[in-house]
């Protein structure tokens, strides 16, 4: 695996590969599918009162998207290893598309939550060929810092503009960033379709043309099985979540959670005996990729979660107009934009886990900073500034650590089976996360406040205690657990 910090000259890109067009075209694709993420942060009460949907429901208005992102991710990302990332990524695209127009056109509580879960199914095609088609235009060395690094900022690029567009397109009418984006994704799709170079689809121990037919057995099959697992294991998680607001000691919430975990350990077993599981559990021994995996879940859970519900909590505390929330929720996505953005410039010595500690420490700083402040009067809002920008300094630090080291934790043929591990680690924890923040705080932001900041110090121990035994600029995919 090529180093991450290396004085050789890094490896020419591909014969015939086109970097610039993959990275412009899946930089793109990215923060389309995250504008579209994070758009309901700020449309969930405008929502919420067109469709009448009851307070115990709203979680599902945000969580259709990571839902079905989790769901799938790992499913695409062994689909792209196998039958060309250029195709999943396409057609996820073009999917995404689709689906976000089609929302908009969503007419109840269950209609829209299903074209989110759609969307986040789109979406995992879009993210798991993205790093994939990235590691394939940008073999080694710096090139690929760099390349990741604008991947990076581009996710938080779509975090912040998606709110910034639906706050501002929802005085009209709260529907228009969805068409909006659904044209936008439509868009991408058609020039992606031209520009990107064709590219070999990884069979066993062959490499083959995108548009070579291949034998039926020689493909394989989806691990349909283990998403099935997965699916029912975050659903009734989630579910127990979502009840918990209502009281966390009734049997119902017990019960789900005990299926939660009983659907995990059947989603490990049919992996450890699949021909083709969605993900190598082999994989987990790698300090490197259990790194990355944790530190997406907890990013997801620690940071995305409270983030997505804030716009909605000073919409309702501070009596805020969405497109005003949107405009302090840029203050934290805009900061980890910039940061992630410019992570690139960070000494080598501060190799990708110790960027995630840091980031990780950055967060919880920021978040305990908005202690008393969300639920402030009107006229309030200065308060928030500070904790927002620290904050987002630190969710920067970990958008531009997490995807470098997804793709340089796993050997270069399970380039995106690694990205997609690792968003699905993402969007597990976010859903998660969201579900939790909603049900803290109906006793109050500041409860849900102080679990995010808790959870994200576990985060930072635990990437810090992986991270020691790796050497600056020495190939972390090469460590094996001791």
């Amino acid at each position: 695996m090529p180093q991450l910090a290396s004085t050789a000259p890094p490896a020419a890109p591909p014969r015939g590969s086109r970097p610039g067009a993959a990275l412009a075209v899946t930089a793109t694709a990215t923060a389309i599918a995250l504008m579209n993420y994070t758009a309901p942060m700020v449309t969930l009460p405008d929502m919420a009162a067109a469709f009448a949907t009851p307070a115990s429901a709203q979680a599902w208005l945000l969580n259709g998207t990571p839902l079905g992102l989790a769901v799938l991710l790992l499913v695409a990302g062994s689909l792209a290893d196998a039958h060309g990332r250029r195709r999943v990524f396409l057609l996820g695209t073009l999917a995404l598309g689709l689906t976000t127009a089609l929302g908009a056109l969503a007419a109840s509580t269950l209609t829209f939550t299903l074209a989110r879960v759609a969307q986040g199914a789109a979406s995992a095609a879009v993210l798991a060929g993205s790093l994939g088609l990235l590691a394939h235009a940008y073999p080694t060395g710096r090139d690929r810092v760099r390349a990741t690094g604008i991947w990076g900022a581009a996710v938080s690029g779509g975090i912040a503009l998606g709110p910034l567009l639906a706050g501002a397109l929802s005085l009209a009418d709260w529907r228009l960033a969805y068409a909006a984006l659904g044209a936008a994704a439509l868009a991408t799709a058609t020039i992606g379709a031209r520009t990107l170079p064709q590219e070999g689809a990884t069979i066993g121990a062959r490499t083959l043309p995108d548009d070579r037919p291949t034998r039926d057995a020689a493909r394989p099959r989806p691990d349909i099985a283990g998403a099935a697992a997965l699916g029912l294991a975050l659903a009734a998680l989630l579910t127990a979540l979502t009840l918990g607001r209502d009281g966390w000691l009734r049997p119902r919430v017990g019960l789900l959670l005990l299926a939660a975990v009983a659907l995990i350990a059947l989603f490990v077993a049919v992996e450890r005996r699949s021909r083709t599981p969605m993900v190598d559990l082999a994989l987990l021994r790698r300090p490197a990729f259990l790194a990355s995996t944790l530190g997406a879940l907890f990013t997801g859970l620690a940071v995305i979660g409270l983030f997505s519900v804030v716009p909605a909590l000073v919409q309702s505390g501070a009596g805020m107009s969405p497109l005003g929330a949107a405009g302090l929720f840029v203050l934290w996505s805009g900061t980890a934009f910039v940061v992630a953005l410019q992570a690139r410039r960070l000494p080598a010595r501060l190799s990708a886990p110790y960027q995630l500690t840091l980031g990780f420490v950055l967060s919880a700083a920021g978040v305990l900073a908005l202690l008393g402040t969300i639920e402030g009067p009107a006229g309030s809002w200065p308060r928030l500034i500070p904790g927002l920008v620290v904050a987002g300094a630190g969710s920067g630090l970990l958008n531009a650590a997490l995807p470098r080291l997804a793709v340089d934790s796993v050997p270069p043929e399970r380039a995106a089976m690694g990205s997609g591990a690792n968003n699905t680690a993402r969007y597990i924890g976010s859903s998660a996360g969201v579900a939790l923040t909603l049900a803290l705080a109906t006793a109050g932001p500041d409860r849900a406040v102080l679990v995010s900041a808790g959870l994200a110090l576990i985060g930072a121990v635990l990437t810090l205690v992986l991270g020691r035994g790796h050497r600056p600029g020495t190939s972390f995919a090469r460590t094996t657990s001791r």
